[in-house]
């Protein structure tokens, strides 16, 4: 029973020394990475645009 109270207890102490992000942090976070993907999402269709379109153009 002492491993299973002192696994608890270093969790506990683990835990407590975590920093979460607060509410604007987050929402930074989730802008940059929203901007960052739609940013590629758009270059690489422009590229399939342009390698179908010069596939299309070949053929």
């Amino acid at each position: 029973m002492s491993k299973i109270s002192s696994y608890v207890k270093n969790s506990r102490l683990e835990l407590s020394k975590v920093i979460f992000p607060t509410k604007p942090q987050v929402k930074q976070a989730f802008i940059a990475v929203f901007v960052v993907v739609t940013a590629v999402s758009l270059f690489l269709a422009l590229v399939d645009f342009v390698m179908s379109s010069s596939l299309a153009a070949i053929l």
